[in-house]
């Protein structure tokens, strides 16, 4: 009971141990379930040949191409307990059942089932799959199926007891039963292995090949040799470690260092002997139980958690400290100094001691920078400047904030603070404050020699300054602004082998002394693009290396000591992986090659010796169009020509991936669609693409991806071609073209027969113009007729009337004559004779008829109306209306009667009672309107 105490002991103090311990651990990615969107145990992990990574989840066989998820579920929706990959198969193992994923025509994965036909053990479940050879082996607790992939056979190993687990090493079978021991299957036989009482009542883990011998990984008892049961050397520690530990998956790598999954202990590192890395909850991973281990093609290990999946960049050049607690805060600057590491953050000022970072007392606050020099150590601190004595700090002077040092030589620093400048002396073997540069006292944040007098300071919100001191450095004599850049946020000025840089967003300028201003860097400024540019932060470390970071890179910037050419080396880390406070971005070197750069939570370390090309690459996953119903088709993806697409499945989503599964190394795409757009779009993170009602023609899908701005890959094309709708199909063509042929041939002849009637109409209506003009013409000869025939009548009613006036005149002078003669006819004969020739010649009827010729000549139709409406008409009564048409007066008939005026007016009123003439009706009126 004690003894069993005291290992719980030793094991808390291992662990308490390993979790205090600042170490620095691998790039982690993190993958939970509500972002894979599946169950939380993920029982085991593979990698296809195309670099997909399968997962035996709960919930089914899991996908992932490093930008999506996809869960493909479960055969018999039971849990997936195991996947194994061989070329772009996966086999898979659930309960009660065991197959093959292959992909379709479509590159779509379907499940074919290998153990349909077989009869299995009742509540078999399949935990694990391997394979050598031709052969595909599927592990169960009753029974291993070993199916022949030529043969399509099966080979069955069913023991009495149960199978704690199966393992090939050099493409030899070895699998363990429950207290009978381990055994081997060479050309189908059972050969024992170990089955002493040791390794009877051991749950095997995996085997190890370690110094040419073999080694059984066991659950609780350590690694154990296969030949006599010699427990594995390691260091007391880590032996204590092992065997009170639950190891529940491992993994060995070629370099014979060996990784252990445990259950509630997270992931151990062994290496040499002892533990060489210790990942938790605590430190990186999303849980303590790890159910399977398994290194991909590109040596990161994936760890599936019993809550998530990680991955795990074990070989990568760049390593993380992480703070969880919160106990250093944001780094600011950092150095390495006699063997000791510091780090100086919001927090105060830290020291790297027994493997933990300590505070060194009194520096609690706000440090800004540490500045090495002549074995001397300072630091730049919101209270002032101090002097670090490897644990110790001595305030020089609490002038406030200071942000940086400059030695002018070894006995003088210059240092900007928040008031100006200052001046550190070295006498006596001490470093005091002499004095405060007077004259000048804007903040000084950066500033550079131009040279033994001359000052240059920058301020992001005032601009750039020129200080000319005078001969004792003691008081800024002149003071002038530089016009020739514009101040700018987060701006910085450095000086990189004499060569003064200023840097903000428009660019890197240089100092020019010769004309005394600044001047565009064309090759450093290419590193500013509008979209690229994130802070004007420059950064030199102590081998003159000048650190410049932007959006999509960290650049390390170093001048050729022969031409002075720039050599720039970009480290596309992300301004969102490098996780820094903007315009205080920091970078130290620790080591040769080694620089530690500032985090918000903790830092980054790379060693750029073993930093290789980055090399991105792009894969098209899947091509799928869809119609505006939402049904949706898979292209194959691997097919780039002749990939036909109806018309009416015009909307095609594209999905892309770098297969980049580096935590701190994001990828981006860019893509073009020629036939639709020939621009490439801008840069995004999403490897998807929708294009919607695309009409008919040749399209070219062209996609590339990036990691930071200049690791292009290749570019990847799709040719497609959507078809014409049906509308513009060949037989529709041929159809429009025969009925626009009709068509034409109707509208000619509708044409041809308008034209005819047009023709006829026109030629009546000519005809008709014709006869009009007859008419017109008949109508003009009437009219002269008439004009003529009523000339005729105007002329014989003009006789008429001359003759009647004749008349009427003669009958006058007769009746004078008679009225003269009348008083002396009776005394004369002669003159009764004249009397009585008077009264024949008044009373004459040749006059009469005379007249009444010449009347009806000009009035034809008269006498028949009156006739016809007054036949009772005598000849005098007649005669009397023929009178009134002429319009002659009673004065004027009177003599053509040869009566008196009186008697005319007797017959004029006998006339009118005879027509029944009312009193108000003027006879001659009426007789005038007949």
């Amino acid at each position: 009971m004690i003894n069993r105490l005291f290992k719980i002991s030793l094991l808390a103090l291992c662990f308490s141990f390993y979790n205090n311990y600042a170490q620095d651990i691998p790039p982690v990615a993190k993958y939970t379930p509500d972002v894979y969107a599946a169950d939380n145990q993920n029982w085991s992990v593979t990698q296809t040949e195309d670099r997909t990574m399968f997962f035996a989840n709960s919930k089914g066989l899991l996908k992932y191409d490093s930008e999506r998820w996809e869960l493909l579920g479960s055969p018999n929706n039971t849990i997936l307990r195991s996947v194994y990959a061989i070329g772009d198969d996966v086999y898979s193992g659930a309960y009660m059942e065991f197959g093959v994923w292959r992909k379709n025509n479509d590159g779509l994965y379907k499940y074919h089932s290998l153990s349909k036909n077989l009869e299995l053990i009742e509540d078999e479940q399949f935990w694990n799959i391997t394979s050598f050879d031709n052969y595909v082996i599927f592990q169960s607790l009753d029974a291993i199926y070993i199916y022949n992939l030529i043969k399509k056979s099966f080979e069955i190993i069913s023991p009495k007891n149960e199978i704690t687990k199966m393992v090939v090493k050099d493409d030899v079978l070895y699998y363990h039963v429950k207290n009978n021991g381990l055994y081997k299957q060479v050309n189908g036989e059972k050969i024992i292995v170990n089955t002493t009482p040791f390794f009877e009542n051991i749950v095997l883990i995996d085997l190890y090949q370690i110094n040419n011998q073999l080694y059984a990984q066991t659950q609780y008892n350590g690694i154990v040799r296969l030949s006599d049961n010699a427990l594995y050397k390691l260091d007391e520690n880590t032996n204590s470690l092992l065997s009170e530990i639950s190891v529940y998956s491992s993994l060995q790598k070629d370099n014979g260092d060996i990784y252990l999954g445990t259950i509630s202990q997270g992931l151990i590192k062994l290496s040499q002997d002892k533990v060489s890395l210790y990942l938790n909850q605590e430190n990186s991973l999303s849980n303590n139980t790890v159910l399977s281990l398994f290194q991909d093609r590109d040596k990161k290990l994936w760890l599936g958690l019993d809550n998530g999946i990680n991955c795990v960049s074990v070989d990568s050049s760049i390593s993380i400290f992480n703070d969880q607690n919160g106990k250093l805060g944001t780094i600011y600057a950092s150095i390495k100094f006699n063997g000791t590491l510091y780090l100086g953050t919001n927090q105060g000022l830290f020291y790297y001691d027994n493997n933990k970072y300590k505070i060194i007392k009194g520096t609690k606050g706000q440090v800004w920078s540490l500045f090495k020099f002549n074995d001397h150590l300072f630091c730049g601190h919101h209270n002032g400047t101090f002097k670090i004595s490897n644990t110790k700090a001595s305030l020089l002077t609490d002038s406030p904030g200071t942000w940086m040092f400059k030695a002018v030589d070894d006995k003088t620093i210059f240092t900007g603070n928040y008031e100006g400048l200052n001046v550190l002396k070295y006498q006596n073997d001490k470093w005091y404050h002499d004095r405060k540069i007077k004259g000048f006292d804007i903040s000084t944040k950066y500033f550079e020699f131009i040279d033994s007098t001359s000052i240059i300071v920058n301020h992001e919100y005032k601009g750039v300054y020129k200080l000319q001191l005078n001969a004792a450095l003691t008081q800024v004599a002149s003071i002038v602004k530089d016009n020739s850049v514009e101040k700018g946020l987060f701006s910085s000025i450095i000086k990189m082998k004499n060569k003064i840089l200023y840097a903000y967003k428009k660019g890197i300028f240089y100092y020019d002394k010769k004309s005394a201003s600044f001047k565009k860097d064309s090759i450093l400024s290419n590193l500013y693009s509008p979209s690229n540019y994130n802070f004007g932060r420059l950064v030199k470390t102590r081998d003159s290396k000048v650190w410049l970071f932007t959006k999509t890179d960290i650049n390390q910037i170093s001048m050729s000591s022969v031409k002075g050419e720039y050599n720039i080396k970009k480290i596309p880390i992300n301004v969102d992986a490098r996780q820094q406070i903007s315009g205080y971005e920091n970078v130290s070197q620790i080591d040769s090659d080694t620089y530690l750069i500032g985090k918000s939570n903790g830092y980054l370390k790379i060693n750029t010796s073993n930093i290789s090309n980055f090399e991105s690459e792009i894969y098209l996953k899947s091509v799928m169009i869809n119609d505006k119903n939402g049904e949706s088709v898979y292209k194959q993806t691997s097919k780039t020509e002749d990939n036909v697409i109806e018309n009416k499945l015009n909307n095609i989503t594209f999905k892309y991936t770098a297969l980049n599964y580096n935590p701190l190394l994001k990828s981006e795409y860019q893509y073009k669609l020629k036939g639709y757009n020939d621009n490439w779009s801008s840069w995004k993170t999403t490897g998807k693409v929708n294009f919607k009602n695309l009409t008919y023609g040749d399209y070219v899908f062209l996609m590339r991806s990036r990691i930071g701005k200049e690791n292009l890959s290749q570019v990847l094309s799709y040719s497609f071609y959507i078809e014409r709708p049906f509308y513009l199909s060949n037989l529709m063509i041929i159809l429009y073209i025969l009925c626009l042929a009709l068509v034409l041939f109707l509208v000619h002849n509708f044409y041809k027969r308008n034209y005819k009637k047009k023709k006829i109409k026109l030629q009546k209506k000519a005809e008709r113009k014709l006869e009009l003009k007859d008419l017109e013409s008949q109508k003009e000869i009437m009219k002269i007729k008439n004009d003529k025939l009523q000339l005729d009548v105007e002329n014989k009613n003009r006789e008429l009337a001359i003759a009647t006036m004749s008349l009427v005149k003669k009958n006058e002078f007769l009746s004078q004559i008679k009225s003269d003669l009348k008083p002396i006819q009776s005394k004369n004969k002669v003159i009764k004779k004249v009397l009585n020739t008077i009264n024949n010649n008044l009373n004459n009827t040749d006059d009469w008829k005379f007249f009444e010729e010449a009347f009806n000549n000009a009035d034809k139709d008269f006498f028949k109306k009156l006739k016809a409406r007054h036949p009772k008409l005598t000849p005098n009564e007649l005669k009397l209306c023929a009178y009134l048409r002429l319009n002659l007066t009673s004065k004027e008939i009177a003599p053509l009667f040869n009566i008196s005026s009186k008697s005319v007016e007797i017959k004029r009123y006998r006339l009118r009672k005879k027509m029944n003439l009312s009193r108000n009706q003027s006879l001659t009126t009426y007789i005038l309107s007949l």
